[in-house]
Formats: structure tokens, C-alpha cells, sequence
């Protein structure tokens, strides 16, 4: 074969061969992957941030991305096969930061991000390990004392309306401890719940604490009060104090978001993941 004729041959395999359009580089992929986010179309975003990855698997910044487009493509609570399958690649791409020696925001980002997960998908002990993590590594981090106190409550909850359906009794009915069954899943109850609640209470009033205008946890420790509530089926006093506290905290939640309103507040903006 002479020189023209491979020459030719060479061009025919080139032509034939797929030609990639685009960026080529880390930094490329990854403006090319952000800019897909900020415009919605994950699908695109997730291919960038994917080479990007690729191209240079020592950055951690386009794992964490990655895996914040999976969590934007998430559903909390659905059960399908497909949603479940994004939120284990979102887990991955968190884990696949952690692994490596990220800032400090990219960790604290990730290891709040597999929190979350885990608790929509119902693994409460991994959800807390994370959350706690998270707490220590930002112990000013409000979010992360309310999150811990939203895991507690939805276990002290679902166990109490468990128990409750036993019986069976109405969710808002009190336990009656002159009816023994009553008086055994009270005593049942509380045994489970007790430190939990108490725990919750705290992790609530911390984050009120950091933020003193969180109204999403005061609402939740009007929740708390009202579970510790239902524990006092032996003590009518304690009911009732654990009860009023509970109406305090709605008024307090009410006196927020009615501040809130007069002054006018913008809407959240959509979460972006923090490399620094």
C-alpha cells in the first residue's frame, strides 16, 4: 500500500469514527455541567459533571455536583425502582468525596446530603451517624440540630402510632391508664420514647437557639412536646404542662411567620453544592 493510499484509508476511519463537540478539559466540563444545572437540564449537567470526573477523578468538586444533580432529580418518598436507584447514585458520588480530601464545605455539604438521603429512605441509624458528623465538624450549623430532631420525632412517632393501632385508639385520643392495655403500651411507649423525646427537645432548642427565628422548629417542638404528652397517661399535671408548652411554641411559630410576612422575604434559592 502506498503513501496516498493509506492516507485515504486513514481519512475514511476518521470520518467514520464518532467526533466529540465540545469542552475537552476539567475546568470546561465542569462550567459546561454547572451552567446545565443552574438551567435545569440535569440530564446534560449530569454528563458533564460525569467527564469531568473522568478527566480528573482527584477533584472532588464534580463528584459533589454530580451527586447534588442526583439528589435534584430525587423524589423524597417514592418508592419506585428508579428513584431508589438515583438516590443510592447521589449516596456514591457523596461518598466518593469523602473518600478523598475535600474543603471543609464540600465535606459538610456531603455528609449532610447522604444524611438526608438515608432518612427519606428510612435508615434512621445511618441518617444519624451522618447528621452527627455534620453537627461536629459545624456545631453553629442549625440545620443540623433540626435535622437530627426531625429523625427523632418521625421514629417516636411512627412506634406510638404502631402501638396505638394495636389497641386500637385514635391518634388524638389519650391513653387511659385505668385500662390496662392502655397502661401497658403508655409504659411501653415510654420506655422506647422517653430519652429519644428528650433529645429531639434539645436539638430543636439548640437550632432555635442559633436561629431564633426558625419557625420550622419551633412547629417541631410543638410536635416533641406533644409526644412527651402522650407519655404522661399516669400524670395529668405533667399532660397538661407538656401541652401548654406545646401551644406556646405554635404561638411562637404563628408570631414568626406573621413577622415574616410584614416584612417580606425572598424565596429560597436552589441549592448548589459548597466546594470551598
Amino acid at each position: 500500500m502506498n503513501a496516498r493510499s493509506r492516507w485515504l484509508l486513514g481519512l475514511w476511519f476518521l470520518l467514520l469514527s464518532p467526533i466529540r463537540v465540545g469542552a475537552q478539559s476539567y475546568d470546561s466540563e465542569l462550567q459546561l455541567g454547572i451552567a446545565a444545572y443552574r438551567d435545569n437540564h440535569y440530564g446534560e449537567a449530569i454528563q458533564h459533571f460525569r467527564r469531568a470526573s473522568e478527566l480528573d477523578p482527584s477533584q472532588s468538586t464534580a463528584h459533589l455536583y454530580l451527586a447534588t444533580t442526583y439528589m435534584r432529580q430525587y423524589i423524597p418518598g417514592v418508592p419506585a425502582p428508579d428513584n431508589q436507584r438515583i438516590a443510592g447514585q447521589a449516596i456514591e458520588q457523596y461518598q466518593l468525596v469523602l473518600n478523598s480530601t475535600p474543603p471543609p464545605g464540600a465535606r459538610i455539604d456531603s455528609l449532610k446530603g447522604i444524611a438526608d438521603l438515608f432518612l427519606n429512605l428510612k435508615n434512621f441509624e445511618e441518617s444519624r451517624e451522618y447528621y452527627q458528623m455534620a453537627s461536629d465538624l459545624d456545631p453553629q450549623d442549625a440545620e443540623n440540630y433540626f435535622s437530627l430532631g426531625v429523625l427523632v420525632w418521625t421514629q417516636c412517632y411512627q412506634s406510638r402510632m404502631q402501638a396505638r393501632a394495636k389497641i386500637p385508639i385514635r391518634a388524638e385520643e389519650q391513653l387511659n391508664a385505668a385500662d390496662p392495655q392502655q397502661k401497658r403500651v403508655c409504659e411501653e411507649l415510654r420506655a422506647e420514647n422517653a430519652s429519644p423525646i428528650e433529645d429531639g427537645i434539645r436539638n430543636f432548642e439548640r437550632a432555635v437557639e442559633l436561629r431564633p427565628d426558625y419557625d420550622d422548629a419551633m412547629a417541631y417542638l410543638n410536635l416533641m412536646y406533644r409526644e412527651r404528652a402522650d407519655l404522661d397517661c399516669e400524670d395529668p399535671a405533667g399532660r397538661r404542662r407538656d401541652l401548654g408548652t406545646a401551644d406556646q411554641w405554635v404561638d411562637k411559630t404563628l408570631a414568626v411567620k406573621k413577622a415574616r410576612a410584614r416584612i417580606g422575604s425572598p424565596p429560597p434559592a436552589p441549592t448548589e453544592p459548597n466546594p470551598q
